[in-house]
């Protein structure tokens, strides 16, 4: 099964213990997100929303292409692909 490299804001230090990188597997992006909760379960609130979609304020991005604009999320990962998870950050 393919490995890709997924890299996490600092935002998010807490929920991972400061971990950044970490590797995940699965065919589709889909299956790359599920086993990436899998080994980091309190991500799950952080990025996803109660329907498993991306929250409004988080980009991710499969190779450099924002997954928003690709076809869902159960087109082929390779071996050494990248995901990039990224958090908007607002204020007043």
């Amino acid at each position: 099964m393919p490995s890709v490299t997924v890299t996490l804001p600092s935002l998010l230090d807490p929920a991972t213990g400061g971990v950044r990188e970490m590797a995940a597997s699965g065919r589709t992006l889909r299956e790359v997100f599920a086993d990436l909760l899998e080994r980091e379960p309190r991500l799950r609130p952080h990025l996803f929303n109660e329907a498993g979609e991306l929250r409004r304020h988080v980009l991710c991005f499969h190779n450099g292409t924002n997954t928003r604009w690709m076809d869902g999320w159960d087109g082929r990962v390779a071996d050494g692909d990248t995901v990039l998870f990224m958090q908007a950050v607002s204020g007043g």
